[in-house]
């Protein structure tokens, strides 16, 4: 069991997720509301325990960084590229120039290696966990092939964007390819459990762009609303990454479903992380233009909380830019973000998820691989890319 080892890393340090800078309740952000009064307990169940305080145990991050967990699938994951530049060989010449531009971009391919590191906590080591390692690249690839035209995004991993380089049409018809492609995969693990898995992934994330879209500029959405976005949009891949290891292993329901809670957990925290990021982040490591969600109309956590917590002329401010997508005024939308203390409470409610994630992993086996997937949680919250 994982239960010593979480409180090993619990022990040596506990994260302060939720303090404040200058600006906090009472201070420059003026009428900020307190933490507990942004329904968090609702929405993120695992901050409620953690509202008085703000002190989340959420078990320290040891020095090494990220690779060095993605590193016990080294050889794994050479194996999905192997997987995946096989069948990205099409005779249509523009599919395979498309989908290798995106898919060499850069990242660290979580959502596959998420697959491999639950297989191998869980024992499994058959061949069917690269075959459906490439099919969740592929579905994932296909959704940010979608997204960028959607968005009107022109950079991506610090490069230009598919649509960038070779327009909205060829992008948009490459991730089609990839989504047909990746459920002819599926039927070679010939198991229609997984196949009910992938095909109920894919439906929920396409409800997550439609309800992204619906949501677009629209200012009065609440942390619900924004919750139901990312558990759709971002998160259910990281799920379903997580929940097929579990079946491939054979591992009862009561271990599938915590698998599939990690997966869950981790991917809203991910999410969460990478709108913070939006509005504190370094352009040069995010590899995209900050302000960007702003740009597009999209309400993320940190506005939503900053017009909860601002008070009126800082809420008119954040709730225009929204409307009009005018980042003319982003040092202001910015600031605000941070003297109400929003930027720390959204980092507060991704701590709370990533312990969530944390408590999922207590009632699998401890080895090296669970081990690893304790510590991508830990490291989540010092992601800046």
């Amino acid at each position: 069991m994982l239960r010593g080892e979480f409180r090993r890393a619990q022990d040596s340090s506990t994260l302060r997720a939720g303090q404040h800078s200058p600006g906090r309740q009472g201070e420059a952000g003026g009428g900020a509301a307190p933490y507990n009064s942004c329904g968090f307990s609702s929405f993120f169940p695992a901050a409620a325990s953690a509202q008085a305080s703000l002190d989340l145990p959420v078990p320290a991050a040891d020095t090494s960084p990220t690779s060095a967990v993605l590193g016990l699938i080294a050889d794994d994951m050479a194996e999905v590229d192997r997987v995946i530049s096989e069948r990205l060989d099409t005779g249509v010449p523009l599919v395979a120039q498309v989908s290798r531009y995106i898919i060499s971009a850069g990242g660290k391919r979580l959502r596959p290696a998420l697959l491999l590191l639950m297989s191998g906590a869980l024992g499994y080591s058959g061949p069917q966990r690269f075959n459906l390692a490439a099919v969740v690249e592929f579905i994932h690839t296909a959704t940010l092939l979608h997204d960028d035209v959607v968005d009107e995004s022109t950079l991506r991993r610090g490069r230009p964007t598919a649509n960038e380089s070779f327009g909205n049409a060829a992008s948009v018809l490459v991730g089609d390819f990839l989504y047909s492609r990746a459920f002819q995969m599926m039927l070679d693990a010939r198991d229609m459990r997984i196949m009910e898995i992938l095909a109920d992934a894919t439906n929920v994330i396409a409800e997550g762009e439609v309800l992204q879209l619906m949501n677009m500029r629209d200012a009065s959405l609440d942390e619900a609303a924004y919750l139901r976005v990312i558990r759709s949009k971002t998160a259910k891949l990281f799920e379903a990454s997580t929940r097929l290891a579990a079946v491939l292993a054979g591992a009862a329901p009561a271990v599938e479903e915590a698998c599939a809670t990690y997966g869950q957990a981790l991917g809203t925290a991910f999410q969460v992380i990478d709108d913070v990021l939006d509005y504190a982040g370094d352009a040069h490591e995010t590899g995209k233009n900050l302000g960007d969600d702003l740009r597009e109309g999209k309400t993320t956590l940190p506005l939503i909380l900053a017009m909860q917590r601002g008070d009126a002329a800082q809420r008119d401010l954040v709730r225009s830019a929204i409307e009009t997508g005018d980042t003319d005024q982003l040092p202001q939308i910015v600031a605000i973000v941070r003297d109400t203390g929003a930027l720390e409470a959204t980092r507060a409610a991704a701590a709370a998820e990533a312990q969530r994630a944390i408590d999922a992993l207590h009632g699998l086996p401890a080895n090296s691989y669970s081990k690893g997937l304790l510590q991508l949680a830990a490291q989540l919250l010092e992601r800046r890319a």
